[in-house]
């Protein structure tokens, strides 16, 4: 590989090709060239400073590569004079600056990559009038670049190649695209493309002249509508694009049904619907795809149970159903799908035994099960899949014991069993050497297992020696230790019965101004606790949007689900910090309910006052609100900036009230609510923990100092991976990753965070001069890209995000002792 400066070429007098790309040379674009030269590429390098303005002078040139460098600048406007040029490559680099209209004289081009990069304006509507002999124009990943597609597109009638994805073009696709018959590639994905009725959407039907179109992107745009007036022509288009091989329409606003007859385009390779509001069953039809290989579907509002024909595509490579509201067993024919690698289905309402086939499996990498219903065992047959690197099977309930065979896959890198109702010794070998690299919190049955764990020993019984002793055990020994017992235990049971009526952990006591409501209050609040009422499930509870009738008011009713280890005492916490605490920006309790219900069980929950905007988490990832407006539309830069007002404010309180130090210890978008004036509310105080002086207790048992793990994944403080204690630390670590999360709109589990990269890594190496880049799109068009918004507003609105990520980077720091606390947060924040 070569290193160093380009030297001279000059004296090279019948040099015609000169290619030094994919190497590591430094310095200038290279000026001293042979004066005949007729292709040049310099691309994926390092270098730097502008394209010389006296490549003119090379008047022989057709090719021109330097994709891939740091050059700056813009095209030069000399280029208008470059006769012969017919590909221009000069994509990831730094250019700026509007479209260069040089380029509009190079009638003789034939492929323009300009993408990746930093152009911004409009695009020349006779940019393809100009350019009438394109074949391929790559203009992605120019954030500031919009405007609308220039319908002359049309006019480039031998286009097959079209990326405009990452920019910030508005307004509808032009229907003239259609008219490019040689299409085979149209990426229009990360824009601010619209279409809502029917007529907008007749760009998708002249798209059915371009039956060599083998992949259709337009993912996150501001796509809408129900089935048929929107994805209903699809059925139409379809016909015509049979051999389109990928289709992207994930992250809009489509609503419906999945139409079935996407199974009729045979040679589809991927497809994308996730994050969108599509409802419905997922179609049995997609079993007859004899050559997908992805299928996401995740983030919508399907229901019903996965399709055992799914499982029958010969060529799946992965699949993610995750976020939806899919009930029923997992098919046992999921054995069948020998070519899948991920297979995600968490955050449903999947239930029974995980399906001892799913060992067949073996070329499985990715297993994320985790937020759904499975029960039984963890299945023995998992340690078939030697290929394994992430099994997540948490927030379910599953019992049995761990199998030790999962310590023998030897590629598992990541294994998360925490919150299920597991019991026994912990493997010792494998993967569960490493404390980092599992999660098994929430199992209270668990003991043993490497020391790095931290657990508590397994109780060992020592067996007896010999014949002789084993049989006077069991003729004399036994016999009288058991009725010693029996009447210890009648005893013990005489004695509990009557310390228990007056030492049980009892609710805690509310003054008169929470009202008493009895179980038939709040079941007729609920409709008899209709799952049509259910509005969120979470760790140890349920929760139902009800009416109360003798008030007339509407409220959200917390149920705990008592079966679960630890629901108990999560009401209890609760409960205290409810009594305890009161802030504008707490959820407000109306009252609690601790009785028995219709058929004789222990009955606990809590009353709030009903926030009609919802999370925080379904208001960044999903796109319609409750009275069905956009609520992306509801989040600009202002509210956004208020919401984490607001839960500064109720963080501060928390960490300095008159009643102590509470650590909420699980603060994520989830819980976070919103009412109607979006003034958020922090919720869910179940982890919550009381620190007096130096003292840490849980408020659903004040005698604990355990602490375990605490939070969830993304938003808990590294420090409390390695089991550190509780602190207010860590709750601001959450913070900053929330105020992250609500300007990027990024989960901090997306698939992008890994081999190091973390939202809060993303961040610091963007800060400041590129988070223009990574923020949310929506922002970076309301700061930016409204023309009608004065200069020195918008350089305002810039300052105040920069502030604003700069405050969560200042929270997310790795050391607790390095991080600001919550008072100084408040403090920089705006008032």
């Amino acid at each position: 590989m070569l290193q160093g400066r380009i030297p001279s070429f000059a004296n090279c007098s019948k040099l015609r090709v000169l290619d030094v790309s994919y190497n590591n040379l430094v310095g200038q674009f290279p000026t001293e060239l042979p004066p005949v030269l007729q292709v040049l590429r310099v691309g994926t390098n390092n270098l730097t400073g502008t394209i010389p303005a006296s490549l003119v002078n090379i008047t022989t040139l057709t090719t021109i590569s330097c994709l891939n460098n740091q050059i700056k600048g813009n095209i030069p406007s000399e280029f208008a004079d470059l006769p012969s040029l017919q590909y221009l490559y000069a994509g990831g680099n730094k250019l700026a600056g509007s479209f260069p209209q040089a380029i509009l004289n190079l009638s003789t081009l034939i492929e323009l990559d300009l993408g990746l990069n930093g152009l911004s304006g409009d695009l020349p509507p006779n940019l393809c009038t100009a350019l009438h002999n394109l074949q391929t124009l790559f203009l992605g990943g120019n954030i500031f670049l919009g405007g609308h597609i220039p319908s002359s597109l049309s006019s480039a009638s031998n286009l097959y190649e079209v990326d405009f994805s990452g920019n910030n073009f508005t307004g509808l696709v032009p229907t003239t695209i259609g008219k490019l018959t040689q299409l085979s590639s149209l990426n229009l994905e990360k824009n601010q493309l619209q279409a809502h009725s029917r007529e907008e959407w007749e760009f998708l039907d002249s798209l059915g002249n371009s039956t060599d179109l083998q992949m259709f992107s337009v993912s996150r745009n501001r796509l809408s509508g129900h089935v048929p007036n929107s994805l209903g022509v699809v059925t139409e288009w379809i016909g015509s694009v049979k051999i389109l091989q990928q289709l992207v329409l994930e992250a809009n606003f489509f609503t419906g049904v999945i139409p079935s007859s996407l199974s009729n385009l045979s040679q589809l390779g991927e497809l994308y619907l996730s994050s969108n509001h599509f409802i419905g069953h997922i179609p049995a039809s997609f079993g007859n795809f004899s050559t997908l290989q992805n299928l996401d579907i995740s983030n919508n509002n399907l229901h019903g149970r996965v399709p055992l024909e799914i499982f029958k595509i010969p060529t799946i490579f992965q699949i993610d159903f995750s976020f939806n509201n899919l009930d029923g067993q997992l098919p046992t024919d999921i054995g069948n799908a020998k070519q899948l690698v991920h297979l995600v289905l968490s955050s449903n309402k999947l239930s029974g035994d995980i399906p001892k086939t799913l060992g067949d499996c073996e070329s499985l990498e990715d297993i994320e099960l985790d937020s759904n219903i499975f029960g039984g065992s963890i299945p023995s047959s998992l340690d078939h899949i030697t290929s394994l690197k992430f099994l997540n099977c948490s927030s379910n309930n599953l019992t049995g014991s761990i199998p030790l065979s999962l310590g023998n896959l030897q590629h598992l890198e990541k294994l998360d069993l925490s919150f299920n109702h597991l019991q026994g010794e912990v493997p010792a070998k494998g993967i569960f050497k490493n404390a980092t690299a599992i999660r098994i919190e929430g199992n209270q049955g668990l003991c043993g297992g490497p020391s790095e764990l931290l657990m508590q020993a397994c109780v060992v019984t020592p067996s007896n020696s010999t014949r002789n002793n084993e049989s006077l055990v069991l003729k004399v020994v036994i016999p009288i230790i058991s009725m010693v017992l029996l009447g210890m235990v009648i005893f013990g049971i005489l004695i509990w019965r009557g310390k228990h009526k007056s030492k049980s952990i009892s609710v805690p006591s509310f003054a008169t101004k929470f009202p008493k409501i009895s179980f038939s209050d709040l079941a007729r609040a609920t409709e008899g606790f209709s799952t049509c009422n259910l509005i969120g499930c979470g760790r140890y509870s349920s929760v139902y949007r009800g009416n109360l009738v003798e008030d007339e008011i509407e409220v959200a009713i917390k149920v705990f689900n008592l079966e679960t280890r630890g629901a108990h005492k999560s009401f209890i916490a609760e409960c205290n910090v409810l009594r305890n605490v009161r802030h504008r920006n707490l959820v407000p309790i109306l009252t609690a309910c601790s009785s028995i219900d219709s058929t004789g069980n222990d009955f606990k929950a809590l009353v709030y006052e009903f926030m009609p905007r919802g999370d925080l988490h379904n208001l960044l990832y999903s796109t319609i609100d409750y009275e069905g407006s956009s609520d992306l539309d509801l989040l600009t830069m202002s509210q956004r900036m208020c919401i984490v007002v607001d839960v500064a404010d109720a963080m501060e309180y928390l960490h300095q009230n008159n009643q102590g130090t509470a650590v909420h210890c699980d603060l994520k978008p989830s819980n976070i609510l919103l009412d109607d004036n979006m003034t958020a509310h922090v919720g869910d105080f179940g982890l919550v923990r009381f620190k007096v002086g130096s003292a840490t207790s849980s408020l659903a048992n004040p005698s604990s100092s355990s602490v375990g793990l605490m939070g969830t994944i993304g938003y808990a403080a590294p420090e409390y991976a390695g089991g550190g204690q509780v602190s207010t630390a860590a709750d601001v670590y959450s913070f900053g990753v929330v105020l992250l999360e609500i300007f990027l709109r990024r989960r901090p589990t997306d698939d992008m965070f890994k081999d190091g990269l973390s939202i809060v890594k993303l961040t610091e190496i963007s800060f400041p001069d590129r988070v223009m880049e990574i923020v949310d799109p929506q922002l970076v068009q309301e700061l930016e890209l409204c023309q009608e918004t004065p200069t020195a507003l918008k350089e305002k609105g810039v300052r105040s995000l920069l502030s604003m990520l700069n405050v969560g980077l200042s929270c997310t720091k790795p050391s607790p002792h390095e991080r600001t606390n919550m008072h100084e947060v408040v403090a920089k924040l705006p008032e």
